[in-house]
C-alpha cells in the first residue's frame, strides 16, 4: 500500500501591520506651522477691528452720527474668533487624515477664506471712501 501526499497550497492571509508614511514627521510639523500661521492672522483680524473701533475716539465732534466703523470693527474681530475657532477643527482634522493616510487638500477652506477677506477689505474700502475729509470737519469750533 502506497500514500501519496499532495501538496496543497493553502493561501493564509496574514494582515501585515500597515506601512506608515515616512514624511509623517514633517506632515506634522508642517500641519503644526500651517495651524500657527492661522492663529497669527486670526489675532492680526483682531486687533484690526480693535483699532477700527478705536477709531471712532478721533472723529470730530462736529460729526452726528457715530458712523458704521463700529460694525467693520465688530466684523473684523467676529470674524477672527472665527478663523481661530474653524482653524482649530481644521488642525484636528488634517491631524487624523496624516494619521491615518487619507489626507487630501480641501479647496473650500481656501475658497471660504478668500471670500470673506475680500469682503472685509471691500468694507474698508467703503469706510474710507464714505468718511469724508474735509477740512471742516476736522476742525473744532469753540
Amino acid at each position: 500500500m502506497q500514500i501519496v501526499y499532495e501538496a496543497t497550497e493553502t493561501k493564509t492571509e496574514t494582515k501585515q501591520p500597515k506601512k506608515l508614511n515616512p514624511n509623517r514627521t514633517r506632515d506634522h510639523l508642517a500641519n503644526e506651522r500651517t495651524y500657527l500661521s492661522w492663529m497669527r492672522t486670526a489675532i492680526a483680524l483682531m486687533g484690526f477691528g480693535v483699532v477700527i473701533l478705536r477709531l471712532r475716539a478721533f472723529h470730530s465732534p462736529l460729526v452726528p452720527r457715530p458712523g458704521y466703523g463700529w460694525k467693520l470693527g465688530l466684523l473684523f474681530s467676529v470674524v477672527g474668533l472665527l478663523t481661530v475657532l474653524l482653524s482649530t477643527q481644521h488642525y484636528f482634522l488634517v491631524r487624523r487624515d496624516i494619521e491615518e493616510d487619507t489626507y487630501q487638500p480641501p479647496d473650500r477652506w481656501v475658497i471660504l477664506f478668500s471670500l470673506t477677506l475680500t469682503l472685509l477689505g471691500a468694507g474698508i474700502i467703503y469706510f474710507v471712501i464714505s468718511s469724508s475729509m474735509s477740512p471742516l470737519e476736522l476742525m473744532v469750533f469753540e
